[in-house]
């Protein structure tokens, strides 16, 4: 597992782009694990601070309890369809998966614009960004994991 700084340092250009992809959009999806084992999807905000990808669940909300029970996660970046015509500016998607690190209350004190609730740091085994050539005629997967490291495949 690894936190956010250690794939800066080891990757700075694939993780700028995985940076850029996320902060593209406000809102994400995270994946948890219910109770019986099965997937639960769930929007979500997270932010990137001091080195570490953070996220949060509000006071109650079932993706607090799943990650509390299970820690495992995956995160999905804010998604864009590339534009028949236009394939070739699609930026592409980036994914997160790991596990979630309670890292304290977050919200308290009445700040309207932050409800109360779990804050979160991701410890990170696997960053996936999807995208298309330069061409836009086969998809490009790069995923980095810290045993690994980076990877490209390209899937026509």
């Amino acid at each position: 597992m690894a936190r956010w700084h250690e794939i800066e340092q080891a990757e700075p250009e694939f993780a700028a782009r995985v940076r850029q992809l996320f902060d593209a959009g406000r809102h994400k999806t995270i994946a948890t694990l219910r109770a019986d084992g099965s997937p639960r999807i769930s929007g979500i905000e997270c932010e990137f601070v001091d080195g570490d990808l953070r996220f949060g669940s509000m006071t109650g909300a079932r993706k607090g309890a799943d990650l509390a029970r299970d820690s495992r996660f995956a995160l999905h970046g804010p998604t864009f369809h590339p534009e028949a015509g236009k394939e070739r500016e699609w930026p592409g998607e980036a994914k997160v998966a790991g596990q979630a690190i309670a890292a304290g209350s977050v919200g308290e004190g009445g700040d309207a614009e932050q409800p109360d609730g779990e804050g979160f740091v991701a410890d990170i085994n696997e960053v996936v960004v999807t995208a298309l050539n330069a061409q836009a005629t086969s998809l490009v997967v790069e995923s980095w994991t810290p045993g690994r490291g980076l990877q490209r495949v390209e899937r026509v």
